[in-house]
């Protein structure tokens, strides 16, 4: 993914979620998993898909059920 690609992406998710904390970290390596961060935290990872010439970016939040806060007891 190209650099103008990620700071697009990133503006876009920081407006939308109105979150200055968020950033995308070019990967090290080419080709390697894009992720991202809020703040220090990481949240998920950044896709680019460009099929039948138009481009999309898929962004994947994983959330560890450690994480979650305890379910509601049944009654």
């Amino acid at each position: 993914m190209k650099p103008t690609d990620i700071a697009r992406v990133q503006a876009y998710l920081r407006k939308l979620f109105a979150n200055e904390r968020i950033h995308i970290d070019a990967p090290k390596k080419a080709g390697a998993t894009i992720e991202v961060r809020v703040g220090d935290e990481f949240i998920g990872t950044l896709h680019r898909d460009d099929e039948d010439g138009e481009v999309s970016f898929a962004f994947q939040m994983m959330i560890l059920e450690e994480d979650l806060p305890p379910a509601p007891k049944a009654k």
